[in-house]
């Protein structure tokens, strides 16, 4: 197989000592992300005060995630994590007496149930979603969402195995049934294309430690525009204010848009190292870094097949990315033993995950291989 960025291979110090596969996790970091943190770094030393300097940074750093995803800036809130941002929406939701369930899946990453189950206004109004070997069929959403649901949770992708779901299909049956469809999207963007229009998305949250390939600090909540103005946020901060710069403590107003969702000042030097991770992003160009990671993930079901290995999740890549789960009864242990031998893949449960990105190769992927059968078989 060709590879068609290797050229951006030597931004990727990591690549010359590691196999770095553990983009679900932590993606390599590239040298322009490197210098931004130390723009910012060099800002404070030379300046002392770097506030303007900095506030302009966020505000360029909101259009390129616009940009991302195919949304307007006023769309977009710069928060600290995606837990926060779940928080932001999961405290602002409005209680009906007659639309007041929340359906989530099994498949949704741990925090998102940990969010909603703390919310005394909806805890026993919650159901979820059970997957068949992590799989959810389009099927059961028709059965599961009400004309009692008021927001539908559920992950792009699978954080376990890697099944991904058909997000417009999804929202066509559930905003039919009148409920608002919020996406976790922290395990796709960056490697899978998102337009939220298009996809007639309602709400989005997602970060950009894992395949955005930048650093943790910095995460982002879209919410429709429609939408956003009828939320009132319950946590909230100055920057959150209509005009945060008046520090009018008895008058408090709500941003427009998404803004009013954003709390306190945000980590500065995570949103210069997200900036240049989004502007290499769409340098590069999601749709073509989604039809390379296709060919690796079919390399690796095939490989790991050949292997001998257990593959936990979708044997397709229709649906599913490029992260193939492996079982492995001690994941943990053997992560820590390919660590050792300077690869890295990610362990959860009982699997263990390689999740390439657009700057690693078939040559890495078998190699890691190699060595995981080896060690599971105790060569």
């Amino acid at each position: 197989m060709i590879h068609p960025y290797y050229s951006y291979r030597s931004l990727f110090p990591t690549l010359s000592t590691h196999l770095h596969l553990a983009s679900c996790s932590q993606s390599a970091l590239a040298e322009p992300i490197s210098k931004a943190i130390e723009e910012y770094h060099n800002s404070l030393l030379s300046c002392g005060n770097n506030w303007n300097e900095a506030m302009k940074k966020v505000e360029e750093t909101r259009k390129k995630f616009a940009e991302f995803i195919g949304a307007e800036p006023d769309e977009v809130a710069v928060l600290s994590s995606v837990s926060a941002a779940i928080s932001a929406i999961a405290t602002s939701l409005p209680y009906h007496q007659e639309k007041n369930k929340v359906l989530l899946s099994d498949i949704d990453f741990p925090t998102v149930g940990h969010i909603w189950l703390a919310q005394e206004p909806f805890k026993d109004n919650m159901s979820f979603i059970h997957s068949s070997n992590g799989i959810i069929h389009l099927e059961q959403y028709e059965k599961e969402v009400t004309n009692h649901t008021l927001l539908t949770s559920i992950p792009h992708v699978n954080y376990y195995n890697g099944f991904k779901q058909n997000l417009r299909a999804i929202a066509d049956i559930i905003h039919r049934k009148g409920s608002l469809l919020f996406v976790d999207a922290y395990q796709s963007t960056g490697h899978i294309p998102i337009n939220v229009k298009e996809m007639d998305i309602d709400i989005l949250v997602t970060g950009t430690r894992k395949y955005m390939s930048g650093i943790p600090g910095v995460a982002f909540l879209y919410v429709k525009k429609e939408l956003a103005g009828q939320l009132k946020p319950r946590v909230t901060g100055w920057l959150g204010q209509e005009k945060a710069s008046a520090f009018d403590i008895h008058h408090p107003v709500f941003a427009a848009g998404t803004r009013r969702f954003e709390r306190g000042t945000p980590s500065f030097i995570s949103v210069y190292a997200a900036y240049e991770a989004l502007k290499l992003l769409l340098e590069i160009d999601i749709c073509n870094i989604e039809l390379y990671l296709k060919e690796l993930a079919q390399f690796t079901l095939d490989y790991g097949q050949e292997k001998g290995l257990h593959i936990i999740g979708p044997l397709s890549t229709e649906n599913k990315t490029s992260l193939t789960s492996f079982y492995v009864e001690n994941a943990s242990k053997v992560e820590g033993l390919l660590r050792e031998k300077n690869i890295l893949v990610s362990a959860r449960k009982d699997v263990i995950r390689i999740a390439p990105h657009f700057y690693n190769t078939k040559d890495e992927i078998q190699y890691t291989i190699k060595e995981l059968a080896g060690l599971i078989n105790g060569n």
